[in-house]
């Protein structure tokens, strides 16, 4: 059996025994009208462990995110570090794997992404954030939309003081859910029109690190077609980030429209990943 299988099964297996525990949270969302789910000890300590320990702790390769909207570090090149991280990536897209999650869902023609256009893996540093923002609605060819985000936290002994914690907002962008970031914890999350999240600012001096993978589909989540760029605002006490914000957004949507691309921000911060 290969790691990636191995990954593969622990995956299917914890995610069949919490199961009624999963669909009950996708029905009723607490705190939050964006449907999601969370499942903790995905799997074995020593395997989460090891995945923390293979990511390079300096960030060194990832490519460094630094704006009003987010400050972070990412990277989708996994041939670059230890194996076992493209392993447990390609696990989430196991056709095993996106059928339950999918079925969970209630989401049909789910598909993953092995082109890890957004996905990959991602490190936050102290007074690293993500404001909060709607993914891209499409991928990066625009023929699907993206339905669901698939988030593995790993880094060791995560607490809600360490900042670096998932949030699930309103409509309104006023009051948020909180998530903690914790150890081997998976968080399952809808994408839509109205789905806001983000990431509160880290505040302990060593990195929060996730695994991330997007499943697409050719059905709209609303049956409707529609279009848009990772679109972000500020936070309820930033009143000046939330106006530019809405220019901001304004015009990365335009330029993409323009040139038919998936994303109006690569453009603008010369990167062909957010």
């Amino acid at each position: 059996m290969t790691r990636q299988e191995e990954f593969t099964r622990l995956v299917l297996d914890r995610l069949a025994v919490a199961g009624p525990d999963i669909e009950s949270q996708w029905r009723k969302p607490v705190g939050t009208a964006t449907r999601h789910f969370v499942v903790d000890n995905l799997l074995p300590g020593d395997m989460c462990a090891a995945l923390y320990d293979a990511f390079p702790k300096d960030g060194n390769g990832f490519f460094n995110r630094d704006t009003f909207r987010e400050k972070k570090k990412t990277s989708a090149n996994l041939d670059a570090y230890d194996p076992v991280l493209a392993d447990i990536t390609y696990a989430f897209q196991d056709r095993r794997v996106v059928s339950l999650i999918a079925g969970f869902a209630g989401f049909e023609k789910i598909e993953p992404d092995p082109r890890l256009y957004a996905g990959g893996l991602s490190m936050m540093f102290e007074g690293d954030f993500l404001n909060p923002h709607i993914d891209n609605s499409h991928d990066g060819v625009r023929q699907r939309y993206r339905r669901l985000n698939i988030l593995y936290y790993v880094a060791p002994d995560w607490k809600l003081e360490n900042g670096g914690n998932f949030e699930l907002w309103d409509e309104t962008r006023t009051v948020s859910k909180t998530i903690v970031a914790a150890t081997n914890r998976m968080v399952v999350m809808e994408t839509s029109k109205t789905s806001w999240h983000s990431v509160s600012p880290v505040t302990v001096a060593r990195p929060r690190c996730c695994i991330s993978n997007y499943y697409f589909s050719e059905i709209s989540p609303n049956t409707a077609d529609y279009f848009h760029v990772t679109s972000f605002t500020g936070r309820p006490d930033q009143k000046l980030h939330r106006v530019f914000a809405v220019l901001d957004n304004g015009f990365r949507n335009l330029v993409s429209r323009a040139l038919k691309i998936g994303r109006g921000k690569d453009l603008i911060n010369g990167s062909a990943r957010r």
